[in-house]
């Protein structure tokens, strides 16, 4: 069976693309983009995921959190999702990247560019902070941080918004596997 899937997916010349996962610390990033990985490699698509965390600790190590120490970190994970994208590679990006204006630059110049708003409010958000940033955000002990004493600014026009306040991680992974179809970046059966 997972041969023949493979042999789907080179039957069909993949395209690249870069799917890019934003919202504030604790919406579901990570989670949903692990998941819609899992669901494409199962289907023999080739997938590279960019963490923003684990990004931040091995490319852009030397930066802050600046709005300029931001924007390139944003700037230096578009290059990588790009050569990658060139390169017929599906991209997963899972970065807060709070700032419009750099995604869309990002976008610009990756061109096949699928932004999922992974949306849930700041409370959520907070409820869900296993590293305790929120915590010591809000006493001062983090600054800069997003949400708390820095803007998100939220996507005016994404492909997809994933609520994970209201939605399961089935859905929200459905949603997203749906409009990479509907856009013709994969083909396969979406629940």
């Amino acid at each position: 069976m997972q041969s023949r899937k493979l042999e789907q997916a080179m039957e069909y010349k993949q395209p690249g693309v870069t799917v890019w996962f934003t919202g504030l610390s604790g919406a579901g990033k990570t989670t949903i983009s692990r998941a819609v990985e899992k669901a494409l490699t199962s289907h023999g698509y080739k997938v590279e995921v960019l963490d923003g965390d684990v990004v931040r600790q091995n490319l852009t190590k030397g930066l802050g959190f600046s709005k300029e120490d931001r924007d390139e970190n944003i700037r230096r994970v578009g290059f990588v999702a790009n050569l990658l994208t060139r390169n017929q590679v599906i991209v997963l990006v899972s970065a807060i990247s709070p700032y419009q204006e750099i995604r869309e630059e990002v976008r610009q110049k990756i061109g096949n560019f699928v932004e999922v708003y992974v949306n849930a409010p700041l409370e959520v958000c907070e409820e869900r902070d296993v590293k305790g940033l929120y915590k010591r955000a809000r006493s001062g002990e983090i600054k800069n941080f997003t949400g708390i004493d820095d803007p998100y600014e939220s996507p005016l026009n994404p492909e997809v918004e994933c609520r994970t306040d209201l939605e399961s991680l089935e859905e929200s992974v459905s949603k997203v596997l749906a409009r990479l179809q509907e856009l013709r970046f994969i083909k396969m059966e979406v629940d």
